[in-house]
């Protein structure tokens, strides 16, 4: 086991069995590319073997951080020595940068194939950090070797590889959701989307009830959607994408998600300008929550919903049966809002913009739509959002503040 700084090497050596052994050193002109010359040779008596787990394969012959490391444009590691310990199978791992840098991770253990291990990392690449949060699900050795490049450059750089001994696995169930992106959390990423002042700076986010809220301070010109994913769904009514409400005031997104279930989900926030028709990747979130949560869905949501579009009241998309619900919503720039349900119903506007009435939900099975017109010359009505109207126990209707 190697570790090279700038100016010493450290060989650890265990022999793999009883008997005399050589060990060959070889070196070379840190900045050629020249063919490794020998250096030295020492011979090794190894009395008694010592009998415990094999390291885990390393093809880039150097453990801990690259001699040239502070080139890559790394200062600092939150971790130092050439051992990490994960005492309860997880650890987070941060290095200081001196520029902006762009990081991919490869975590490596003899129980873990690579599907396995995708989901045991989560990447967040800030203006002078870059951090990587690990979960083993085994226990034993891992290598965990990091690869850098520049904004803008072509080719990443493997720029460290730490040694990782797990004392105690996490439980496989509890591995981050499958195919997070390089850009987890706030970051390089979001603030180069315009979005700023997160909410929620770190990527990792547990919660006990089963809901959060993800805010970001938006320019104008950028439009935000979101998605919600979880790799095993166990039993939900409704599609995930129920299960978050994207709010898009002046200046703030808010990104609301309610959970039908317990386990660990994807977040991915997408943006895009004024002068695009695509949607792109921004970053992913990751929600945890193992209490046993069963939030009602949002309405479905169709294409008018957007900036300045508010839902204050119900907050859920499933409304109990011949049950009369008070309807509170912001639409800008409507001329006329209706309810379309068991009949049409009027809203009328108040003197904060706000479009409310109370509405009879009807049998259940219908679908009761919120629908407005945006021209004073032409009565056709657009859908904004939908709700289901169901049978049982009354949901909680809720209303935001």
């Amino acid at each position: 086991m190697m570790t090279v700084s700038e100016n010493n090497m450290t060989i650890k050596v265990t022999p793999p069995a009883k008997g005399l052994f050589d060990l060959m050193i070889f070196a070379r002109h840190a900045d050629s590319q020249d063919p490794y010359s020998w250096v030295c040779s020492y011979q090794i008596q190894c009395l008694e073997p010592h009998n415990g787990e094999k390291l885990p394969e390393n093809p880039f012959h150097f453990w801990g951080l690259h001699q040239k490391v502070r080139d890559f444009g790394i200062e600092e590691s939150s971790h130092k020595g050439d051992l990490l310990v994960a005492p309860q199978g997880n650890l987070l791992l941060t290095l200081q940068t001196s520029r902006p840098l762009f990081a991919m991770y490869e975590l490596v253990n003899k129980d873990l194939n690579a599907a396995l291990s995708k989901k045991c990392l989560a990447a967040q690449a800030e203006e002078e950090k870059l951090s990587c949060h690990v979960l083993c699900p085994f226990q034993g050795y891992y290598r965990l070797s990091m690869f850098v490049k520049d904004i803008g450059g072509s080719t990443f750089r493997n720029a460290a590889n730490f040694l990782i001994r797990c004392l105690r696995p996490v439980n496989q169930n509890e591995l981050f959701p499958s195919e997070l992106s390089m850009h987890c959390g706030s970051g390089i990423s979001s603030s180069g989307h315009g979005l700023s002042n997160p909410s929620h700076s770190t990527p990792i986010i547990t919660t006990k009830l089963g809901k959060c809220n993800i805010t970001f301070h938006t320019p104008i010109n950028i439009e935000v959607t979101a998605s919600l994913s979880k790799d095993k769904v166990i039993s939900t009514k409704y599609p995930l994408e129920r299960y978050i409400l994207v709010t898009h005031l002046r200046t703030k997104v808010s990104v609301c998600v309610v959970l039908p279930e317990s386990g660990v989900y994807k977040v991915g926030l997408f943006g895009r300008s004024k002068d695009h028709k695509d949607f792109v990747h921004i970053c992913d979130y990751v929600i945890r929550c193992f209490s046993d949560p069963s939030w009602p869905p949002f309405p479905r949501v169709y294409s008018l919903w957007r900036r300045g579009c508010v839902l204050l009241e119900p907050r859920t998309g499933a409304l109990q049966e011949r049950t009369w619900v008070r309807f509170r919503v912001k639409i800008p720039k409507a001329y006329e809002a209706v309810i379309l349900g068991q009949e049409k119903t009027v809203l009328q506007r108040t003197l904060n913009a706000v479009w409310e009435g109370d509405v009879l939900t009807g049998a259940a099975g219908m679908e009761v739509k919120l629908a407005a017109s945006f021209s004073q010359h032409c009565s056709s009505l657009e859908v904004i959002l939908a709700f289901d109207v169901e049978g049982g126990s009354p949901a909680s209707l809720g209303c935001s503040g």
